[in-house]
């Protein structure tokens, strides 16, 4: 049997602070025969020194474009705009299966190059529910900063910080909080951000967005999306929505952040809020502020690599054998399909 080999990537996001493989479970993957390098990296939260002890080659940034092709690149956000052929194995969230903008262009480049993303939103098991995810802390970081926004204790330019840290700026009172997907991963994180808060929310899941009760909506001052919907469904929000003179809603975070996909149950915004300008105002009168931004776990990289990373190793160590790892890449090979590259263009994976 062919010896596995991770590749660490570097991420080139300047704001990333998290990681997909942390340390401890390094050596564990190491201890277990598997080979796994590290890139260096200026912001990564754990110190590739760590990575080192653990039993991990040291390789610089980047330079995954020459790895080996058996080698397996793991990352988490944006590849670099180059190569234009993808000769990897790529273990990352690619966000290219629902049309979102740049997606066909990527499958094309892994279509080229005989590559292969295993997309982790799309790691799942035999119920479809995902087996690696930051769900729970982006739901977290979303209600926190909405929380803080709506207070006018909103800083910026963010900065990674600690649970505990964060908590200690959340308590607050005198205002009604909805989350929408309370259910799921996110929606518990941010149910939780507001009960530290102080503030217990209107709980939405499936049963209340069947027929949804709009005027109860726009009455709430805060408002959380967790929902990531896999199929069409109607808009939560639409533009005469925010014009109309009996909202009350002041505060929306989009945890999803699903701008640029005909499945956006959003669709009141065109781009993404960053660090730099964590909130945008979407209307005067009344004010209507947004919070969308697409790396919230990254606030709290330590936390939330270390509960990722302790989900996703289990899968590391039986990669490419597992269903969920054969049903991932079944799912790319239907994403290449939709956007119309041919079966034996990607064949070779």
């Amino acid at each position: 049997m062919t010896e596995l080999h991770l590749w660490l990537r570097h991420e080139i996001r300047s704001t990333e602070r998290r990681t997909p493989i942390v340390p401890s479970d390094a050596r564990r993957l190491v201890e277990n025969g598997v080979k796994v390098t590290v890139e260096e990296s200026p912001q990564r939260i754990f110190p590739v020194e760590e990575y080192e002890k653990a039993g991990c080659r040291i390789a610089k940034a980047g330079s995954w474009r020459s790895a080996p092709g058996a080698a397996v690149v793991v990352g988490l956000k944006e590849l670099p705009d180059e190569p234009s052929e993808l000769i990897n194995r790529h273990v990352f969230f690619g966000h290219a299966y629902k049309q979102q903008p740049g997606a066909a262009a990527l499958l094309r480049r892994f279509a080229a190059g005989g590559g292969a993303l295993y997309d982790v939103e799309y790691l799942v098991d035999e119920d479809g529910r995902r087996l690696a995810a930051f769900g729970y802390w982006a739901g977290y970081l979303g209600a926190a900063l909405a929380v803080l926004q709506h207070q006018g204790r909103l800083a910026a330019p963010l900065v990674p910080t600690t649970k505990e840290e964060l908590d200690a700026r959340l308590p607050a009172e005198g205002f009604t909080a909805l989350v929408i997907g309370a259910l799921g991963r996110s929606g518990r994180g941010a149910c939780e951000a507001f009960r530290v808060a102080g503030i217990e929310p209107t709980r939405w899941d499936l049963a209340e967005t069947r027929e949804l009760d709009r005027p109860a909506l726009l009455a709430h001052d805060v408002m959380v999306n967790a929902v990531l919907a896999t199929t069409p469904v109607p808009p939560f929000l639409r533009e005469e929505d925010l014009d109309d003179p009996a909202r009350r809603l002041r505060t929306l975070c989009d945890v999803t952040c699903d701008v640029g996909s005909p499945l956006n149950v959003l669709p009141v915004y065109d781009r993404t809020t960053d660090w730099t300008a964590p909130a945008r105002r979407l209307r005067e009168k009344p004010p209507l502020d947004l919070i969308a931004i697409d790396n919230l776990p990254s606030l709290l990289p330590r936390e939330s690599s270390t509960d990722f990373s302790a989900a996703l190793l289990p899968q590391l160590l039986e990669f490419g054998t597992g269903g969920a790892w054969v049903r991932c890449l079944g799912r790319f090979q239907q994403a290449c399909r939709e956007v119309g590259i041919e079966e034996g263009e990607f064949r070779r994976v």
